[in-house]
């Protein structure tokens, strides 16, 4: 039976039926993919109505947000994923992990299982009803009055110089030729065009790098990625990244072959590559649209967007526009003139001058919004992106912009998640977290990354992966390529929740730089079984780590300085590596190891620093250790995850 079959006699959206089976641990790749017919008798048997047992346990957390999403809500009760889901069914609850849930709708999941849930937020009652009609920053998934059918949001991705700046061009000039509204705004991120009366939303951000940022801050934004291929070439490298990408999103992909107008083009041959890939054209016996165009001709643009129109009917995307407004922030800058400037995609709801919103740990109030023809207006509806006035402070692209009743409401729930984004930090997976969830019972999928030297060990390494026995653990290689650890690599990373495995390859210093910031676990092997068996072990529960001190620097005691405060300050120099503060450091006198401890200070002049580097001067204290003498030598290490070699 196929899935948009099945979702049909159930009553879903086929959409966010594939994301919750993906959920499930049941892999799809489109509506037409066909389902086992003990996975079919499976799901009708949930949306049956069978409620899992009293479990006879009473447990409590507190949250003091109004709105919860699934995943912190299964991590928090600790009940099972797939009671949590049939609970949710029994409701006629349709969500997923990521999907994000009012408070007391949580409460009521929870609560045949002894779980409460204790919080000091503000609360807006809801029901169950409201919980359907919303899903993730507006998206929903039943039918009602106060629904609309909003515009597709489409993003172009593809290899560099296979068209994609040219298509977005060209499909803006058509538009004004036309004399249909949309318009050209170079800054403000995104623009509509209308095509028989339904208008289009183009992010003017393309690449799967921007469209990855996005879902890296947890805002599903694209429906429809464009992916563009140059028909004299071929798929290249980021055009593979591109499509792993999007499949990581679970997002539809519509391939556009172009530059059809050169002599060279061998659209077949493109078509040939991509089925490498698991995108099979129509017309071989697949699912994937593939459209011949030429983006510097101008031809195919039409039948492009009349495709793009018939995908967005078939997800049957639909938006409230009485429900408080929901947005997601898609570009934002610091103006001299304006101050800070945010533009938004709204996703449901209808957002209004005077409106008091949230975003983030941030409030404020629409003080101006402009369209993307520049224009001033009062008011916007889902799926259109408008730039808007009155933030505190510059926002992070993929940030919820939430409207709130009145000023005092938008305050207290700014200052509430402005404690929980310092003390709740991005909690990324690791095998010793996934070790420790299983343990505990709380099961969650694995995805990885991985990046090996050459193409021989790469084959081996994803054929090995992908033969693992994971039990009822989802295990998927969501990219895989050859060459060093890159920051798109990294953004993937983060956005899927995944682990980056490296074999034989290094990092980029701008990939090992946001993956300390994002605590992005990359892990390096050198033999292909050291990687199955850590994944075994981390899937059986069974994963440890082990550590070693790895020595960052050398520092040699020059002269002493005595205060009461502080005690006796090593004045020293730094003859190899670095120093940091907090650091472990080995003190040797005269050839002999005669302490071992903390750094507790360090200075530079009279000021306290975090670290100092080969070559410079510094102030040291140790912790606990007084009786520094000169030419001492001072050897200092970094604990961290042992590395397999």
């Amino acid at each position: 039976m196929k899935v948009q079959d099945l979702a049909k006699e159930i009553g879903k959206n086929v959409k966010e039926f594939i994301r919750f089976l993906s959920e499930m641990g049941v892999k799809t790749k489109s509506g037409s993919t066909r389902l086992d017919d003990t996975i079919v008798a499976e799901i009708r048997a949930l949306f049956k109505g069978e409620t899992p047992q009293d479990k006879g346990k009473v447990a409590s957390f507190s949250w003091d947000a109004p709105t919860i999403k699934i995943q912190q809500l299964i991590s928090e009760s600790k009940v099972l994923i797939g009671d949590l889901m049939r609970v949710a069914l029994t409701k006629g609850l349709l969500v997923n992990v990521n999907s994000e849930i009012p408070l007391d709708i949580a409460r009521e999941l929870v609560a045949g299982f002894n779980v409460t849930i204790e919080s000091s937020a503000i609360e807006t009652r809801s029901t169950l009803k409201d919980s359907m009609n919303e899903i993730k920053a507006g998206e929903v998934a039943n039918d009602s009055a106060a629904l609309i059918t909003r515009p597709p949001v489409i993003t172009i991705m593809g290899h560099v110089d296979h068209g994609k700046t040219l298509l977005l061009d060209t499909i803006r000039q058509t538009n004004v030729v036309e004399g249909e509204a949309g318009g050209i705004t170079q800054h403000i991120g995104a623009y509509q065009v209308e095509i028989h009366g339904r208008k289009l939303t183009f992010l003017d951000t393309p690449g799967h790098a921007a469209f990855t940022a996005l879902r890296a801050r947890g805002a599903q934004v694209t429906d429809i990625v464009i992916l563009v291929v140059a028909a004299d070439e071929g798929i290249r490298p980021q055009t593979v990244e591109a499509i792993d990408h999007a499949r990581a999103a679970n997002v539809p992909i519509l391939v556009a072959i172009n530059k059809m107008d050169k002599p060279e083009a061998n659209p077949e041959k493109v078509k040939q590559e991509l089925s490498v890939h698991d995108l099979l054209a129509e017309d071989w016996g697949g699912t994937t649209v593939m459209l011949p165009i030429s983006a510097k001709k101008r031809e195919g643009i039409k039948e492009l967007l009349e495709m793009i129109v018939l995908m967005a009917d078939m997800q049957d995307l639909k938006a409230s526009l009485t429900l408080p407004a929901k947005a997601v922030v898609i570009e934002s800058h610091l103006s001299r003139q304006r101050g800070p400037v945010a533009t938004v995609l709204i996703k449901s709801g209808t957002l209004r001058v005077g409106d008091h919103f949230v975003i983030d740990g941030d409030y404020g109030k629409v003080r101006a919004m402009h369209n993307d023809l520049g224009k001033d207006i009062a008011e916007a509806t889902p799926g259109a992106p408008v730039e808007i006035l009155g933030i505190s402070s510059v926002p992070s692209p993929g940030s919820i912009l939430e409207v709130m009743k009145e000023e005092r409401e938008a305050k207290k729930i700014a200052e509430q998640r402005k404690i929980a984004l310092n003390s709740n930090k991005h909690r990324a997976m690791s095998l010793e977290s996934l070790s420790q969830h299983i343990t505990e019972g709380n099961l969650k999928p694995l995805n990885l990354v991985v990046k090996a030297d050459v193409n021989g060990s790469l084959e081996a390494i994803v054929a090995s992966v992908n033969e693992l026995k994971t039990g009822n653990v989802h295990l998927q290689i969501i990219h895989y390529a050859t060459g060093d650890v890159n920051e798109n690599d990294v953004m993937l990373a983060i956005a899927s929740q995944a682990i980056v495995i490296c074999f034989n390859v290094g990092v980029n210093a701008e990939a090992r730089r946001l993956a300390d910031n994002e605590a992005v676990s990359i892990r390096h092997y050198r033999i292909i079984y050291e990687i199955l068996d850590d994944i075994n072990k981390s899937i059986k529960g069974l994963y440890t780590p082990e550590y070693e001190e790895v020595k960052t620097g050398v520092i040699e005691v020059r002269q002493l300085f005595k205060f009461s405060k502080v005690g006796v300050i090593a004045g020293s120099y730094v003859t190899e590596g670095k120093v940091q503060r907090n650091s472990i450091a080995v003190i040797t006198r005269a050839g002999t190891d005669i302490y071992k401890g903390k750094i507790a200070s360090l200075k530079r002049f009279k000021e306290d620093v975090k670290e100092v580097v080969q070559g410079f001067e510094c102030g040291v204290v140790m912790d606990a250790f007084p009786n520094l003498q000169e030419k001492d030598i001072i050897t200092v290490f970094t604990t961290q995850e042992k590395h397999n070699s």
